[in-house]
Formats: structure tokens, C-alpha cells, sequence
């Protein structure tokens, strides 16, 4: 194969060789268990650069998933309930899935509906954020549940990126707001007090 994919059709190792060499080129086997072997004019050291490029870009955009586990109580009370809100909230916006366990104790294991219609309830409260993957199901003394993030994690990180720059801009704003507010404050000070013929308080003495 020429450079540009073209074919060149069968020719000996030695033909191969002398037309890579008269444009400047290398001769590389790309087909070795081919009959017969298929070999490529092609710049070699261009070509590894360009793979590595493009490998080091697939590692980049790469998702890992991570599944993060909330692990709640029948009979939460409204504060804590609200703190394992909050958390789950922040897992499914870093583009995380969450795994929501509700464990069960003592006589609690023979009232799976509590457990249910919490996971419910958390559900309803982050579906700006997430989804039911996983449906909640018993598993012993506890029930489960998945909740999967509407953006993917790759997306997530850049939001949150995004997010810090500009956090970062308002706060930088607001110094150098302050600093010309003090500066303005020291370069125009307040009119002195005229000053004025001093008077004599004792009227034996003459001015």
C-alpha cells in the first residue's frame, strides 16, 4: 500500500524497499499473516506519535464508574435525612452512582414498607439529579437501591471545573473592588477645618 492507501499490488521485499526509500518514507508490515504479507509506506515515527495522541485522549474521556454507598436508617429523623440528602446530591452531581442501603433492625425487618417509602421519597428528591437504575429490593436485614446520575462523569467534571473558575473570577472581583474602594478612600481625604483666629478667654489679658 502506497502512502495515501493506495494500492501498489504484489512487489518483492526489494522493490518495497526502494520505493520507501525514494519517497522518503518507511516500510512497515501491517498484515504480516496476510498472503501475501500487506506492507504500508508510511512515515513510522509519525505514525507511533499520532497513536499515542489518540490513546492518550481515549484514557482522558474514559469513565470510571464509581458507586458510592448512602446507608440510611428506617426511622431517620428529618436532620440526618437531610445530611444523607445532601451528600447523595453531591455524589450524583460529580457523576457518581449511588447506592442507597436502608438497614433494618429487630423488629423493623417485618415493616419493608418504611424502608421503601424512604428510598421513595430520596428518589423524588434528586430526580433533577439522578435516576432509579436499580429498583429497591430486599436483601436480607436491608433493602437496596441504585440511583444513576443523568450526566455522565466526564460532563460532571467539567461543570464542576467550570464552577470553580468562576467562583474563583466573583472572588477575585470582589478583592479588586475592595482594594480600589480602600485606595479611592486613602488618595481623597476630607477637607481640613479652617483654621481660625484664636480667641482670648480671659478679658484682662489683650489679644
Amino acid at each position: 500500500m502506497g502512502p495515501n492507501g493506495e494500492t501498489v499490488g504484489i512487489v518483492s521485499t526489494g522493490d518495497a524497499l526502494r520505493l520507501a526509500q525514494e519517497a522518503d518514507l518507511d516500510l512497515v508490515e501491517i498484515a504480516p499473516m496476510g498472503r501475501p504479507p500487506v506492507c504500508k509506506l508510511m512515515d513510522y515515527g509519525k505514525f507511533k506519535y499520532e497513536n499515542a495522541q489518540k490513546a492518550r485522549e481515549a484514557r482522558r474521556n474514559q469513565t470510571n464508574t464509581v458507586i458510592k454507598e448512602m446507608k440510611l436508617r428506617p426511622k431517620i429523623d428529618s436532620h440526618d435525612y437531610e445530611t444523607k440528602k445532601g451528600h447523595v446530591v453531591r455524589f450524583l452531581r460529580q457523576g457518581d452512582k449511588v447506592k442507597i442501603t436502608i438497614m433494618f433492625r429487630g423488629r423493623e425487618q417485618h415493616r419493608p414498607e418504611l424502608g421503601f417509602r424512604l428510598l421513595q421519597k430520596l428518589a423524588e428528591d434528586v430526580t433533577d439529579l439522578g435516576f432509579v437504575e436499580s429498583s429497591p429490593k430486599q436483601d436480607g436485614r436491608n433493602m437496596t437501591m441504585v440511583i444513576g446520575p443523568h450526566k455522565k462523569k466526564s460532563e460532571a467534571k467539567a461543570e464542576v471545573k467550570a464552577e470553580k473558575v468562576e467562583r474563583a473570577a466573583a472572588l477575585e472581583a470582589e478583592r479588586a473592588e475592595e482594594h480600589a474602594e480602600r485606595s479611592a478612600g486613602r488618595a481623597a481625604p476630607g477637607p481640613k477645618k479652617a483654621r481660625g483666629r484664636s480667641e482670648n478667654l480671659d478679658p484682662e489679658i489683650e489679644a
